[in-house]
This record gives C-alpha cells, sequence and structure tokens, in this order.
C-alpha cells in the first residue's frame, strides 16, 4: 500500500495538537529583534541572538524579564505590564519579518490533512498573535481551530489546555497526539491522558530527552510516522526514532 494510503488508514479522525513557536514556526528571530527593540529603547545593549533563542519559549513577560536581566538592568513587577504591552505590539507589527515554518512543516502538515487528520494549534501565545502568525506564514488553511492559552481553562502545562484543544475540533483524547518543543507540551499531554511527541530543535533550555515525551524527533518529516507509533501502542518514554 502506499505510504498515503497507510496515513489515511491509520490517521482518518485522528486529533493532532500542535505548539506553535518552537514546533511550527522558527518564531525566534523576530521575537528576538522586539526584545532587542525594547532593550534599546529603554538604552540598554542588545543581546545576542545565540544567547536568547533559548529564552523564547516561556511567554512575552519571562522573556523580557530574563533578557533585562541579561542587560544588566532587572525588571521591577512595576514596570512589567507596560513594558509587555509595548513589547507584543512592536512583535505584532513585525512578526514574520524573519520567522518562518520548519523545514517538512508544509509538507507534513499537508500529508496530515489529506489523510483526514484532525489538527489543531495548542500554545500559550495568545490566540490573536497566533492566528496573526499563522496568516503572516500561510499556515491557517491547515488548521481547525488554534487555541492560545487565553481560550483555554488553564495554559499548558495544565491537561486542560491540551484538552480543550482536542475538544475544540471535536476530537478524541484516545485518538489523540500532542506534538510539541518543551517541558509544557510534554507535561500538558501527560495531564491530559494524551502521548507526546517533542521535536529536538525548539526552544527548550533542558535537553529534551529529559522532559518525559513518549517520542523525541530531529525532523518535522518524522511527524507522521511517530504518530502512527504512539497510536498503535504505548511505547515507554523517551523512545527516540
Amino acid at each position: 500500500m502506499s505510504q498515503l494510503h497507510d496515513l489515511k488508514e491509520a490517521l482518518n479522525g485522528v486529533t493532532i495538537a500542535f505548539d506553535l513557536d518552537g514546533t511550527l514556526v522558527d518564531t525566534a528571530p523576530d521575537l528576538v529583534g522586539a526584545l532587542n527593540t525594547i532593550l534599546a529603547q529603554e538604552t540598554l545593549p542588545p543581546l545576542p541572538f545565540d544567547e536568547v533563542r533559548l529564552m523564547v519559549g516561556r511567554g512575552a513577560r519571562a522573556l523580557l524579564e530574563r533578557g533585562f536581566a541579561a542587560a544588566g538592568a532587572p525588571l521591577g513587577a512595576d514596570r512589567a505590564p507596560t513594558l509587555v504591552e509595548r513589547f507584543i505590539a512592536i512583535y505584532l507589527d513585525r512578526i514574520a519579518d524573519e520567522s518562518a515554518p520548519f523545514p517538512g512543516v508544509v509538507e507534513v502538515l499537508t500529508q496530515l490533512k489529506t489523510a483526514g487528520a484532525k489538527l489543531v494549534v495548542c500554545t500559550n501565545k495568545l490566540t490573536n498573535l497566533s492566528v496573526a502568525l499563522l496568516d503572516a506564514v500561510d499556515l491557517t488553511p491547515f488548521f481547525d481551530a488554534v487555541i492560545g492559552a487565553d481560550l483555554a481553562p488553564a495554559a499548558k502545562p495544565d491537561g486542560r489546555h491540551v484538552a480543550a484543544a482536542i475538544a475544540a475540533v471535536g476530537g478524541d483524547p484516545a485518538r489523540a497526539v500532542m506534538v510539541g518543543d518543551s517541558i509544557n507540551d510534554a507535561l500538558g499531554a501527560k495531564n491530559a491522558g494524551v502521548p507526546s511527541v517533542l521535536v529536538s530543535f525548539g526552544y527548550t533550555e533542558d535537553p529534551v530527552d529529559t522532559l518525559g515525551a513518549d517520542l523525541v524527533i530531529h525532523s518535522f518529516l518524522d511527524v507522521p510516522q511517530a504518530c502512527l507509533s504512539l497510536l498503535a501502542s504505548c511505547p515507554a518514554p523517551n523512545t527516540r526514532l
């Protein structure tokens, strides 16, 4: 049988929830650019990209707090809300100037969609920013719903976020997989009773092998086979393709 036929047999009606930043789209260049713009406005030195890249996966406030600390000017709690608003406005204005889907993303999403899988974005990013990003990089048509942290009862690693994303597309948690890049994705899936796949090229400061995912992959092209493996059995945590 052809690979596409095999995918249709196994994945028709299955829900696959995807994290966004660091999983589907390499957003670090624009997030770091927005951070450095804020630092410049505050007359602070810019931070090297390689120093900040792995900081971007924990949300705007955490990025600002860590960025200001790295620049030698710890951010006070009284200024944080205003700077977060300014950061989001700057980021939205340049949301995909340099950001792009990781290699293989469009090809794989096309395969999964053709196979009849229900695809949903499950991200701690705000929904409006997520939709703007997906629109800008032409990924919106692949997804049946986008569930940011503001549309869930609680953000990942709370399992209710993953459950809400699955429910948003009429999915069944017993036939669902979470694909992400961080501890929040692995724990969110575990707390929802859903198996998880983590990519090794995303934004985590801890070794991806230590985060408790059911599978770790090194190329987005491996997502379909990973989903097939997890749906066919229950492998031990941290099995590697």
